[in-house]
């Protein structure tokens, strides 16, 4: 399916998402458009929250050659901590490599090597871990990562609230460390979170990309 981010706004976003974490595929291809890297890899982040093993593969790499563009995949692969590899599906290029990494990658349940993308002791980063302490047991009892849960709390999502059933002291906490972490940056809480995804892939995905 063709979304941009797993908050659940739209229905092809909450179908996704709900596969995702009712049915725990052994592995995900994450298509995206090379040709618009930093708006794409925004769901690729939350895709890596969620802990399945994953390989990115960069589409149109044609199209980006031939606007004397790169994109070193070995640089990406490392700022992402998971597998990529460059295609061009209308070509027919590189999809057997895709497929076989893929396989590998899902057989042998290589997990996304990096899940935390807020900058160390910053606002967002103090309020992430203190909420992650919060509901790590919820969490884990419903079997779904606690980084990804606490990144949909934050943001307001009631049925990720509903799923874990927290208790009154539990909601009050996390809400005063979010209305901190919004006091502290002067954005709103989906604000704050979009900014850390962006800033990571701007600081981390950038260096990769030639232009």
């Amino acid at each position: 399916s063709g979304i941009y981010s797993l908050s659940p706004y739209t229905s092809e976003e909450i179908v996704t998402r709900d596969f995702l974490i009712k049915e725990k595929p052994d592995g995900i291809i994450n298509i995206v458009d090379a040709t618009n890297i930093e708006r794409n890899l925004y769901l690729t982040l939350q895709l890596l929250e969620l802990k399945v093993p994953m390989v990115l593969a960069l589409n149109m790499m044609d199209e980006v050659r031939a606007n004397g563009g790169t994109i070193d995949v070995k640089k990406m692969s490392a700022a992402l901590g998971i597998p990529v590899v460059p295609i061009s599906a209308a070509k027919g290029e590189g999809v057997s490599e895709l497929i076989d990494q893929a396989v590998q990658t899902a057989r042998n349940k290589v997990l996304p090597k990096v899940t935390d993308f807020c900058a160390e002791g910053s606002p967002v980063h103090r309020c992430i871990h203190a909420v992650v302490h919060l509901i790590s047991d919820h969490a884990d009892r419903l079997g779904i990562p606690s980084r990804f849960c606490t990144a949909k709390l934050i943001e307001g999502d009631g049925e990720m609230l509903r799923r874990l059933e927290l208790d009154q002291n539990e909601l009050e906490l996390i809400e005063h460390s979010v209305l901190e972490m919004e006091h502290e940056t002067g954005f709103d809480r989906n604000e704050a979170l979009a900014n850390m995804r962006y800033t990571f892939i701007e600081n981390g995905v950038a260096e990769a990309v030639v232009k």
